[in-house]
């Protein structure tokens, strides 16, 4: 398969590029795309469960009255509501074969090995490593979107091996491509521990160059894992891409309802808070924003960069650059590559002034303690 079809196919999975005449109207057709895909999926998936509850609420209309009805009618809309969430955030079937048929590295002549590794909670994920020779490269572990698999960020990878000179570990979420499972919060963020961990778990990586990398929904997971203490002290920076402040908000943002304003956070299935983690992560940090983006608004990553906790960090925006897209912009590995060179050196830095610090008596400088 050449560069050209695995492009088509990454630009196909962005859902956000609709054939609309102006933004405004783009916003509209897509909402209303994704409402009746909603009622569409919610109708296909739980037709029966639809039918007993509407026998209930008939019985209990004939029964009862109109009030406990309606009550009964509001619980049901805030179940469905709350449960419902995962088919507006996760589309691992799209494009479709995406679960069926995964590109490998091979096809674009990137060397590479694939894995199942298994996460703590005992679920079985797909990752493939595309990896230089040598044990000094960068390693880029590769956070993807809310669809498709990994084969559609080949080309992607590419450019980071060959421009950038990083090894590339992309982690396929439970519930897409070769993984299994169902997506959800808490189970992605057990896939990313279980791909650093698969890391640190080598001889052949470098442990102290570890970038942790995530475009979209992916960002919300990079900033998850560079946020765990743990974990922070092997992570070499952060690199974020097109993602969103928290997913609250941008449901707030995509679906334009004053009923969506009045709803508490309670009611969110998925929160994904990275404006509130990312205030802690003191990692070098750098944003890439898309500013034709018209999915998520680009004043979400001017946000993210803000408040970011970073006393390192640096926010570089493509004018043309668009949700699924910004990565084919012009001088995208270069920004890439020179926030690394910056990192790398600012760390040896570090470690050398810490080298030749002198070494305190402790004996001499206090007078309370006496040498023997």
């Amino acid at each position: 398969m050449t560069e050209n079809v695995d492009i088509g196919s990454a630009n196909r999975i962005a859902e956000s590029e609709l054939d609309t005449n102006s933004p405004e109207m783009g916003k509209g057709f897509r909402t209303i795309e994704w409402v009746t895909r909603l009622i569409f999926a919610v109708v296909m998936r739980f037709w029966k469960l639809c039918t007993s509850a509407a026998l209930i609420l008939l019985l209990a209309f004939w029964t009862t009255g109109g009030v406990v009805t309606f009550l009964l009618l509001i619980f049901a809309l805030i179940g469905l509501f709350y449960n419902a969430q995962d088919m507006l955030l996760y589309y691992p079937d799209q494009p479709p074969q995406s679960r069926l048929f995964v590109q490998l590295p091979n096809t674009i002549n990137l060397p590479y090995e694939n894995h199942f590794i298994r996460t703590s909670d005992n679920v079985r994920i797909n990752v493939v490593l595309i990896k230089h020779t040598h044990a000094n490269a960068p390693t880029v572990i590769y956070f993807h979107g809310n669809a498709g698999n990994i084969g559609h960020r080949l080309v992607n990878s590419h450019g980071f091996f060959t421009s950038c000179g990083v090894n590339v570990l992309l982690v396929e979420y439970r519930g897409y491509g070769k993984s299994e499972g169902s997506p959800s919060e808490t189970g992605l963020y057990r896939d990313a521990e279980a791909a650093i961990n698969f890391l640190l778990g080598r001889n052949d990586i470098n442990s102290e160059k570890i970038v942790v990398f995530g475009r979209s929904l992916g960002g919300a997971v990079a900033v998850w894992l560079a946020a765990q203490p743990f974990y922070a002290q092997h992570i070499a920076a952060l690199v974020v891409e097109n993602t969103f402040t928290s997913l609250p908000e941008i449901g707030r943002t995509i679906f334009n309802f004053k009923l969506m304003e009045l709803l508490p956070q309670i009611l969110f299935k998925h929160k994904y808070p990275s404006a509130e983690r990312i205030k802690k992560i003191k990692l070098p940090t750098l944003f890439l924003s898309g500013q034709a983006d018209d999915l998520i608004p680009p004043k979400m990553m001017t946000k993210l960069h803000q408040v970011s906790g970073s006393g390192m960090k640096r926010i570089h925006r493509f004018d043309q650059g668009t949700h699924n897209e910004t990565w084919m912009c012009s001088g995208y590995y270069e920004a890439f590559l020179q926030f690394l060179k910056d990192v790398i050196l600012a760390k040896s830095v570090s470690q050398a002034q810490e080298q030749s610090r002198p070494i305190v008596n402790n004996f001499s400088s206090n007078p309370n303690l006496t040498q023997v």
